[in-house]
């Protein structure tokens, strides 16, 4: 293992750690109760301030509400401690919710049928869209974040609701089981998930009955912007330009052909890399993006 890969790990632990402390204990039992691929349920922010305020009305700059979608194993928190900051900082109304949920597995999410979880995804976005009365939402999503949302949109009537697509190092093409397991060590605890039925981790294997539905007759949907954000040190999704789209409406993009210091591999582009949070605004608001760069991540 590279020297710079042993230091990150245990940086996302101590960030992945500190999220699971900032979940409520009422959120966790109420989690433990839910049924199985149980309903989105709020992150704390939703009480007030932050994130998940659905008070805050989008503004003239920045129109339409952002809906944050986590990763595989990751929670509606714990993905978006560094992005959803960063995006309310530019004006932005953030939202965020869990999906594919186990019976009677709190904090960790992402793990039930894909299928299912987009169903969950389309009934948060109308609930963002009611509260904020936007039109229109723009989706950013980390690994399975990132892949989920196109069942969405082609076969859930999300092209109609959505206008933007950024897929921070998704895996649209699949990966392998080996892949998706490691990303076991990221996620303290998580270990015997693996003797459990986990829909989610069998869809997302190459060449799986849900990815042959899903990009069959092409990747993209008419009417939505598609961004594809992939570093050629991720790990889990291999290889990395399979993350890419094919079709009229995408731009993919390789962080190290911005900035060929970005060390960053699958976990860190999502939870705290800011040369991706600045491809993420740009793709948000293309009419006033700026170029990224390495020094991209002090902006």
């Amino acid at each position: 293992m590279l020297p710079w890969k042993r230091a990150l790990r245990p940086l996302a632990t101590l960030l992945l750690t500190a999220a699971v402390a900032l979940v409520p204990a009422a959120g966790v039992a109420q989690a433990a109760q839910a049924p199985s691929w149980g309903s989105p349920r709020s992150s704390e922010a939703e009480s007030g301030g932050g994130w998940n305020d659905y008070t805050c009305k989008p503004s003239a700059a920045h129109p339409r509400p952002v809906v944050l979608v986590h990763g595989t194993f990751a929670n509606s928190v714990d993905n978006w401690l560094a992005l959803a900051p960063y995006l309310e900082n530019r004006d932005y109304c953030v939202f965020s919710f869990d999906y594919g949920q186990l019976s009677g597995v709190p904090l960790f999410y992402g793990l039930g049928p894909i299928d299912k979880s987009a169903e969950q995804l389309k009934t948060f976005v109308d609930k963002v869209l009611a509260a904020t009365g936007a039109p229109e939402t723009d989706l950013v999503g980390h690994s399975q974040g990132g892949l989920m949302p196109r069942y969405y949109l082609k076969f859930l009537g999300g092209a109609a609701k959505v206008n933007a697509l950024v897929g921070i190092a998704p895996d649209n093409h699949g990966t392998t089981l080996s892949g998706l397991t490691s990303l076991l060590p990221w996620f303290p605890g998580i270990q015997d998930l693996l003797t459990t039925h986990t829909p989610a981790l069998a869809d997302q294997v190459v060449g799986s009955p849900f990815l042959t539905k899903l990009n069959e007759g092409g990747d993209t949907v008419p009417g939505v912007k598609y961004t594809v954000l992939a570093t050629k040190y991720d790990e889990v999704v291999t290889p990395y330009r399979s993350q890419f789209l094919s079709g009229s409406g995408v731009h993919n993009v390789l962080l190290q052909d911005l900035c060929a210091l970005d060390l960053s591999e699958h976990v860190a582009i999502g939870l705290f890399d800011r040369i991706a949070f600045h491809e993420v605004a740009n793709a948000l608001d293309p009419a006033h993006a700026t170029p990224t760069t390495c020094a991209s991540a002090f902006s």
